[in-house]
């Protein structure tokens, strides 16, 4: 799909998804955004800054492209799309993005706390330990703040040399979780998956007093190759 009819079908994908925000209880206010990509990969759409849900439309939905300009729409693009598009470039398997401030994700942010796999319902989602970033320097944030949140991010997985699409989240230090998938739909079931396993992991070191025991690698292993591994046999393959 090409031109206009192209956008037009993006825009309505990424609206539709920023829907499921406050649906899912992932938002408060206007506390958060979907991107998404264009099949080709040169466009990303995303949510316009500071519109509120029960006011956007797909019309208000803006496209620009992987240097940031604005190619349709007549709102500004969300704050966060600096960030956004530093994980498009670095990472082409991504195809959709989600950034909120979610309750649980959001303090374990707070806490610079790593969320390790304590159990096979984080194990379904995220191959292993949810990482958080380093802090941002003082000039860092002083100077394209967005697009050096989105650098770390990068410079995280590449160092610790973790595919990103086995692990697709981490926790910007101080800041809040951000969440990608091979599609906008996807990228916002990891954002569920995310805060649902960020407080039961919560609710486990309560009851574990304060000393949770991870699950098993081999354990672990099993429930995401079945689910994400070659020979994936959890779903429907005609669905």
């Amino acid at each position: 799909m090409t031109g206009p009819n192209r956008t037009a079908e993006l825009r309505e994908r990424v609206w539709r998804q920023n829907m499921r925000l406050p649906a899912e209880g992932l938002v408060s206010l206007t506390w958060g955004n979907v991107s998404g990509r264009s099949d080709d990969g040169q466009l990303i759409a995303i949510k316009p800054s500071g519109v509120p849900y029960d006011e956007m439309t797909p019309d208000d939905i803006v496209v620009v492209d992987l240097d940031g300009r604005v190619v349709e729409g007549d709102l500004r693009p969300s704050v966060d799309t600096a960030t956004h598009l530093e994980l498009y470039r670095a990472f082409p398997g991504i195809g959709g993005m989600v950034h909120v401030h979610s309750t649980y994700a959001t303090a374990f942010s707070q806490a610079r706390r790593p969320l390790v796999c304590l159990g096979t319902t984080h194990a379904d989602h995220f191959a292993g330990v949810v990482p958080v970033t380093r802090q941002l320097t003082a000039a860092e944030v002083a100077s394209e703040y967005e697009a050096n949140t989105g650098r770390v991010i990068v410079e995280h997985f590449r160092e610790a040399g973790t595919d990103a699409t086995l692990v697709p989240a981490i926790f910007a230090a101080g800041h809040g979780p951000f969440v990608w998938g091979a599609s906008e739909a996807a990228a916002v079931d990891n954002a569920v998956a995310l805060e649902a396993c960020a407080k039961i992991a919560v609710l486990t070191a309560t009851l574990a007093d304060g000393e949770p025991v991870p699950l098993e690698p081999w354990v672990l292993a099993v429930h995401s190759e079945r689910k994400h591994g070659p020979g994936a046999y959890y779903g429907q393959a005609d669905r």
